[in-house]
C-alpha cells in the first residue's frame, strides 16, 4: 500500500506541480516498470499452448535448405 501511495504521490506531483523534478519522475517511471514484470510466470514446459524446446531452430535451418534436400 505504501509503494502505491508514493507512486500516485509521484505521478500527481509530475502532473500538477511545475517544480517536480527527477525524484518524482524516477518514482513514477520505477513503479511503471514494476508493474510491467511478468508476476504470473510458469516454466515454458507447464505452459497451455507450449512450443517444444528448439522450434524455432529447427524451422530456421529447414528454411535455408535447397529446395528438394531432405
Amino acid at each position: 500500500m505504501a509503494f502505491t501511495a508514493l507512486w500516485w504521490w509521484a505521478a500527481a506531483r509530475l502532473l500538477l506541480a511545475p517544480d517536480a523534478g527527477a525524484l518524482e519522475g524516477a518514482v513514477a517511471a520505477g513503479g511503471w516498470g514494476l508493474s510491467v514484470l511478468p508476476v504470473h510466470c510458469l516454466p515454458k514446459a507447464r505452459a497451455d499452448g507450449a512450443l517444444a524446446a528448439g522450434r524455432w531452430r529447427r524451422a530456421w535451418r529447414a528454411a535455408r535448405r535447397e529446395p528438394g534436400e531432405e
